[in-house]
C-alpha cells in the first residue's frame, strides 16, 4: 500500500504547509477585514476542506489502534478521511459512494451532538415553564442523582413504596397556554422550542408557527387495520437497570409498553417492530431502511411512523423530574433537515420535510402545555435519518442511558397521551369542526 513513499512524503509536507498558510492568513488579514485573501482562503478551503468537512470531526475522536506500518499514516491524516481512503485504495480518485461512506460515521447516529447538552434544557425565559417548576425540576434531578449514592435507607424505601401506589392521570386541562402572536418571528419560535445543530441551519422558510399549527397531523383512518408503525433503529439501547438480552426490558420493552398504552387505553392498532438494526452502529439507518419499507409496503393503511431511542447522558446527568408525584424521564423529539449550512444534501431528498417538523412542534407544543418541563427541546440536525417513508414520521429520544425503567415507562404514559392529543386532532386546537372526524380517544 506504500509503493511509492516518496509520494506520501510530499502530499504530508504539503498538507503542513497549506494549513500553516491558513493559519498565517487568518492572523494577517483579521476577523474583519474582506480582501483579496481572505477570497482565496475561502476558495482553497472549500476546494480541499469542505467535500471533506462532514466526516472529519468523528473519524478524527474515534478510537483506533493502527499498526506499527500504519502508526503516522493514522497520525498525521486520520482528520482527512478523504486522502486516507484514497491512499488505502490506490491512486484511483473517491467516487460519491465512497463519499457517502466518508458521511456516515456522523450521519448515522443521532446521538452525536454539535451544541451542549445546555442548550437542549428549557431555562428561566421559557416561557411556559414557571421559576418555581424549573426549581422544583433541578431539585429533583439532584435529589435523584444523590439517591443513587445511599443504599437500602429507610427513607428512600418508604419513597419508592409511595411512588409505586401513584398512578398516571391525564391531563384534561392546559396549566400553560401559548400566544401564538407573540411568536411570530423566527427568532422567538427559535428560542421558544428548538435547538440547532452546529451542522445545519434552519432558516424562516421551515419553521412558521402558522404553517406548523395549520397541518393537519391526525390519523384519519380506523384501528381495524394498522394505523401507527413504532420501531427501534437502534434496538440494542439500554436504561440503567435493563437486564441484557431480556426485550422486555431496554428501548425495546419501553416501545412494547408504549404500544400497549397506545393500543389499550386510546384504541390505535399499532405495530411493533422490535428487529434489530444496529448490530454496527454506524449502519443502523441502512439496515432499518429497507425493513420499514416492506413494513409500510405491506400495511399501506399506516399513516404514522415512530422511531423510538434513548438519549445518550454525561454521567452526572439524568434527565428525571417529578411528575404528579412519579420519577419521570425527560424526552425529545428529533428533525433531520437534509441540509448543512452549505445548503441541501442532494442524495437525502425528504418530499416530507414540512409535515415531519409539523408533527414534532404538535407534539412539543402539547407537551409544553399539558406536561410542561417533561420535553427537551426539539434537536434539529442535518441528516434524514429515514423520516422520509411517511408525512407523520416522529423520532423520540426517550430518557438516556442513565434512567431507570420506572422513569421510562413513566415518561411513556405522558407520551402515548400526547400522541393521542394529536393523532386525534383535539391538538393543536381549531375550532369544534375538527373533533368531529377525530377517532375515539379518552
Amino acid at each position: 500500500m506504500y509503493k511509492n513513499r516518496k509520494w506520501l512524503k510530499y502530499i504530508l509536507i504539503t498538507i503542513v504547509i497549506i494549513s500553516v498558510g491558513f493559519g498565517a492568513v487568518e492572523l494577517w488579514r483579521g476577523r474583519e477585514k474582506k480582501t483579496e485573501a481572505s477570497v482565496l482562503h475561502g476558495l482553497v478551503e472549500e476546494l480541499v476542506m469542505e467535500p471533506y468537512l462532514p466526516g472529519i470531526r468523528r473519524m478524527s475522536e474515534t478510537e483506533r489502534r493502527a499498526s506499527k506500518d500504519g502508526f503516522w499514516r493514522g497520525a498525521l491524516l486520520s482528520p482527512y478521511p478523504g486522502l486516507l481512503y484514497a491512499l488505502e485504495n490506490g491512486e484511483e480518485s473517491v467516487t460519491e459512494s465512497d463519499y457517502a461512506r466518508l458521511l456516515l460515521p456522523e450521519g448515522s447516529d443521532e446521538d452525536y451532538k454539535g451544541l451542549a447538552e445546555d442548550a437542549l434544557e428549557y431555562g428561566e425565559d421559557a416561557m411556559h415553564l414557571e421559576k418555581n417548576l424549573e426549581s422544583a425540576f433541578f431539585k429533583e434531578n439532584e435529589r435523584y442523582l444523590s439517591e443513587e449514592e445511599k443504599d437500602g435507607e429507610q427513607e428512600e424505601e418508604a419513597a419508592d413504596e409511595t411512588r409505586e401506589q401513584q398512578s398516571f392521570a391525564r391531563m384534561e386541562e392546559k396549566s400553560y397556554r401559548y400566544h401564538w402572536e407573540e411568536l411570530t418571528s423566527y427568532e422567538a419560535l427559535i428560542k421558544a422550542f428548538y435547538a440547532v445543530d452546529s451542522t445545519t441551519v434552519a432558516g424562516e422558510e421551515l419553521l412558521r408557527a402558522e404553517t406548523l399549527l395549520e397541518k393537519d397531523m391526525r390519523i384519519h383512518g380506523d384501528a381495524d387495520t394498522p394505523q401507527i408503525l413504532l420501531y427501534h433503529t437502534h434496538s440494542k439501547e439500554n436504561f440503567a437497570d435493563s437486564v441484557p438480552g431480556d426485550e422486555n426490558s431496554g428501548i425495546l420493552g419501553a416501545g412494547e409498553y408504549l404500544a400497549e398504552l397506545l393500543r389499550e387505553e386510546y384504541g390505535y392498532h399499532v405495530i411493533h417492530d422490535t428487529g434489530c438494526y444496529d448490530e454496527d452502529r454506524s449502519y443502523a439507518y441502512n439496515n432499518s431502511l429497507p425493513a420499514v419499507e416492506a413494513i409500510l409496503q405491506e400495511n399501506p393503511s399506516i399513516e404514522a411512523v415512530i422511531d423510538l431511542h434513548r438519549d445518550e447522558m454525561p454521567a452526572d446527568r439524568r434527565l428525571v423530574m417529578d411528575l404528579q408525584g412519579r420519577p419521570t424521564a425527560q424526552f425529545m423529539f428529533f428533525n433531520g433537515l437534509c441540509r448543512t449550512k452549505k445548503g441541501a444534501i442532494e442524495q437525502l431528498e425528504n418530499p416530507y420535510l414540512a409535515d415531519n417538523l409539523a408533527l414534532s412542534f404538535q407534539m412539543q407544543a402539547a407537551c409544553n402545555e399539558y406536561y410542561p418541563g417533561v420535553a427537551r427541546r426539539i434537536y434539529l440536525k442535518a441528516y434524514r435519518y429515514n423520516m422520509h417513508l411517511c408525512p407523520k414520521s416522529l423520532l423520540i429520544e426517550l430518557g438516556a442511558q442513565n434512567n431507570t425503567e420506572e422513569e421510562i415507562h413513566n415518561a411513556c404514559d405522558v407520551l402515548a397521551h400526547v400522541l393521542d392529543l394529536v393523532f386525534s386532532g383535539r391538538e393543536p386546537e381549531r375550532g369544534e369542526d375538527v373533533t368531529e372526524e377525530s377517532p375515539e380517544g379518552d
